[in-house]
């Protein structure tokens, strides 16, 4: 066949395979990388669409004016003229107000300089 010996012909289909593989690897790899790129925003956007839902369902409640009369009274404590306005306190309350949040702490003591020392002498 073609007067190329049994080595040759091995040889030759050997180069085209791999040429044959590495053509169609290239795509291959692209097609699979779009399709997680794809797979991944959809779940994004389907995340976004439960927050749209989310947000239209709070906005139904807002447009009713009690609604919003209750969000202010709860939130920012809103009294209608003529109401007399009550704070209970429980103690279950002030012990949150003594507990410092997270983000919270509290305020340094003494000027900059002299914080500055004491924490190069107390080595922290």
């Amino acid at each position: 066949m073609l007067g190329l010996s049994t080595t040759r012909r091995a040889a030759l289909v050997a180069i085209v395979v791999c040429a044959l593989a590495f053509t169609i690897a290239v795509p291959l790899r692209t097609y699979f990388s779009q399709k997680a790129d794809v797979a991944e925003q959809e779940a994004k956007q389907a995340e976004l669409r439960q927050q749209v839902a989310t947000l239209e369902d709070r906005k139904a409640e807002l447009a009713d004016p009690a609604q919003v009369e209750a969000e202010a009274r709860r939130r920012l404590r809103y009294v209608m003229p003529g109401e007399t306005p009550y704070m209970v306190q429980l103690p279950e309350d002030k012990e949150q107000e003594q507990r410092p949040e997270d983000g919270d702490q509290a305020a340094p003591q003494g000027a900059w300089y002299e914080r500055l020392w004491d924490s190069v002498n107390s080595g922290g």
